[in-house]
């Protein structure tokens, strides 16, 4: 069974559609060579895994890089990974077709990670660990390849989060790095979608159908991540630039690996 589009989806594509409002590709490529010009994220003969899990954000991040494949002047070689958890029915078929329309080498790890977290562990908050195993597992599918680079497909709304729940739980001024050297792995984790906004990639993938799917995860739903977008959100009433204007503060000021090339 592949896995539905969800209700939320369907209503903002019929939103999309009477509005006309949506991200064209012609945008998305050009947020996504200004970020990998910008930290330098890719050089010639990389060799790049995208980790793809049937989300929004993914898919459109393998989109974007199939599509500047073609024509960006550092020649580079993709991959895309699918980490399976093991969970019932879990279906990539849908996912499949769509990296062959890309023509991007598709492959499935297959884990049992869901089981361990759940019937062996029974974690009281999975997400962590299974975040841990998961990254772990498509590390090492990366690797077998021959990658020397993987891609992440975080937005400027995530940067934002991050930052935004570093000041706020852990009391220091951060959020993660356009470009990191993962050192236990020996490979480079990039993430080129931090100019798009949330939004943008939603109507994106909306508007092309990607074949977003269902996360299968019984513990989808409340994270520390959603608290900060709620917070967010409400500052947005009284600021409606906030989101801008934080993401040019983490430019401006002196964080690790924010400082282009």
């Amino acid at each position: 069974m592949e896995y539905a589009v969800t209700h939320a989806y369907k209503d903002h594509m019929e939103l999309i559609k009477r509005n006309g409002q949506h991200m064209k590709s012609q945008k998305l490529l050009s947020y996504t060579r200004r970020a990998i010009d910008d930290y330098n994220m890719i050089e010639e003969g990389d060799t790049i895994a995208v980790g793809i899990s049937g989300g929004k954000d993914s898919l459109t991040l393998l989109y974007a890089l199939a599509k500047l494949q073609k024509f960006y002047p550092k020649s580079f070689s993709l991959y895309a990974i699918t980490v399976d958890l093991g969970f019932k029915d879990f279906d990539t078929s849908g996912l499949e077709r769509y990296c062959n329309r890309l023509e991007v080498p598709y492959f499935v790890e297959h884990t049992q990670i869901g089981e361990i977290v759940f019937d062996h562990r029974k974690e009281p908050n999975p997400c962590s660990l299974c975040s841990r195993m998961r990254k772990g597992a498509f590390n090492q599918a990366a690797i077998r390849l021959g990658c020397n680079k993987i891609a992440y497909a975080h937005h400027k709304d995530d940067v934002v989060d991050s930052f935004l729940m570093s000041l706020l739980y852990e009391g220091r001024v951060h959020t993660f790095s356009p470009v990191t050297f993962l050192e236990k792995s020996q490979i480079t984790l990039i993430r080129p979608l931090i100019y798009a906004y949330e939004g943008e990639v939603r109507s994106f993938a909306l508007k092309n159908e990607l074949p977003v799917c269902k996360n299968p995860c019984p513990a989808d739903g409340v994270t520390k991540r959603q608290e900060s977008k709620d917070i967010i959100d409400q500052l947005r009433a009284t600021v409606p630039e906030i989101k801008e204007r934080i993401f040019s503060a983490i430019e401006g000021a002196d964080i690790d690996g924010w400082t282009r090339h």
